[in-house]
């Protein structure tokens, strides 16, 4: 087996506060939820952890709609965030449109966690959110 085919993808779901992080598995078939980390001066360091522990060879950001977001939003600092990614670690970064992820990742978490408390960590709900933006990624190469 060549080191191509151990491999994965990266996901992010990311947010002023926090950043959800997804894994692919090395056949690039299934994204599962890794961490969220919080957006701080340290996250440059953290991805570059996850990127060389898990052998990342590719990012999928989700960003998005502009037409549901204003001007000014967060759209602006994920395409900042973005180019600090492709400048930091050479990889290609792919971005993906992110709309109704939180939504998609609440719902996964009320069938999937039966303790209402631990339903409203938003923690679980940003590394599900990049766990859906990945997964809809790799589908989309079927």
């Amino acid at each position: 087996m060549t080191d191509e085919y151990l491999t994965r993808f990266l996901g992010i779901d990311f947010g002023l506060k926090r950043i959800g992080i997804a894994v692919s598995d090395p056949l690039h078939t299934f994204a599962y939820s890794l961490t969220t980390l919080q957006n701080d001066s340290t996250i440059l360091k953290k991805l570059s952890d996850i990127i060389q522990s898990k052998n990342i060879k590719k990012i999928v950001l989700g960003v998005p709609s502009e037409e549901k977001t204003s001007a000014t939003s967060i759209v602006n600092k994920v395409k900042k965030f973005k180019e600090q990614l492709i400048k930091e670690f050479h990889l290609d970064v792919i971005e993906w449109d992110e709309t109704y992820t939180s939504v998609m990742a609440k719902d996964r978490i009320i069938e999937s966690v039966n303790k209402k408390k631990k339903r409203k960590n938003k923690e679980l709900i940003d590394m599900n959110s990049a766990s859906i933006i990945l997964q809809e990624y790799l589908d989309s190469l079927k």
